[in-house]
């Protein structure tokens, strides 16, 4: 039987008085990939910063395994285990890739597992391990998103937020790093995915969830969605 980690129910959220979400609901299990698809401004990233607590909720609810977390401070919720990686990446360039990735660590108290974190992160990505003493301003965009990524899993994540992973990258580093989500889901890890790369989000999915305008329009398995007249219509272009 499947562990409900995340679930989001009837979460409204307002720009200076403007409604952004409309009573948003959704859930997310313990081991799954959840895929939110929507064309730009439909409140994908809201809906993350919202779990975050860095968007406040206007109503709804937010309970991560079985508490409610939207009113807590989002220093409070990353330790509950919610990572979220943004979009900008907000790596800090003037120091090294490890010193980046060591940040991504510092809800953790115990050397020995920030180092078996830090040595997870270099096997996932080598190209990391061997850049470890670069400037992380020298590096490409794609070895960027895996610096963000590998700080985000140095804190122990019970659950992943990415928003849109692959935005901004040459199509061989879009390969790179949505292999890399796959190898994360491979190990069991829970991710909520933004991604605008829709075909790949759908393939990596268990289950999606359609979001237009501040509203759920379309869920089901990825598999469904990828059959659906909708998404192919909306985003396929078929």
């Amino acid at each position: 039987m499947s562990t409900r980690i995340l679930d989001i129910e009837d979460l409204k959220v307002r720009y200076s008085g403007l409604p952004v979400l409309q009573g948003i609901s959704l859930h997310v299990d313990a081991g799954e990939t959840v895929s939110v698809l929507g064309a730009n401004g439909a409140g994908k990233s809201t809906l993350l910063r919202a779990v975050m607590g860095a968007q406040p909720a206007f109503e709804g609810r937010i309970r991560f395994e079985g508490r409610e977390i939207q009113q807590l401070r989002t220093a409070d919720i990353v330790r509950l285990g919610i990572v979220y990686v943004p979009e900008e990446k907000m790596l800090f360039n003037p120091i090294t890739v490890e010193e980046n990735l060591l940040i991504g660590a510092y809800v953790l108290n115990d050397e020995s597992r920030i180092r078996t974190n830090l040595d997870f992160v270099y096997r996932l990505f080598p190209r990391l391990k061997e850049r470890r003493q670069q400037a992380a301003s020298t590096l490409s965009g794609g070895e960027q998103q895996m610096v963000a990524i590998g700080r985000g899993l140095m804190s122990n994540p019970k659950i992943l937020m990415l928003d849109e992973p692959s935005l901004g990258l040459a199509p061989v580093l879009v390969d790179e790093v949505l292999d890399t989500v796959r190898k994360l889901k491979e190990e069991g890890m829970t991710i909520l995915l933004v991604e605008q790369n829709v075909r790949e989000a759908l393939d990596l999915a268990d289950r999606g969830y359609i979001l237009q305008t501040g509203r759920i329009v379309g869920e089901g398995t990825g598999a469904e969605l990828m059959a659906s007249d909708q998404v192919k219509s909306a985003f396929l272009g078929l």
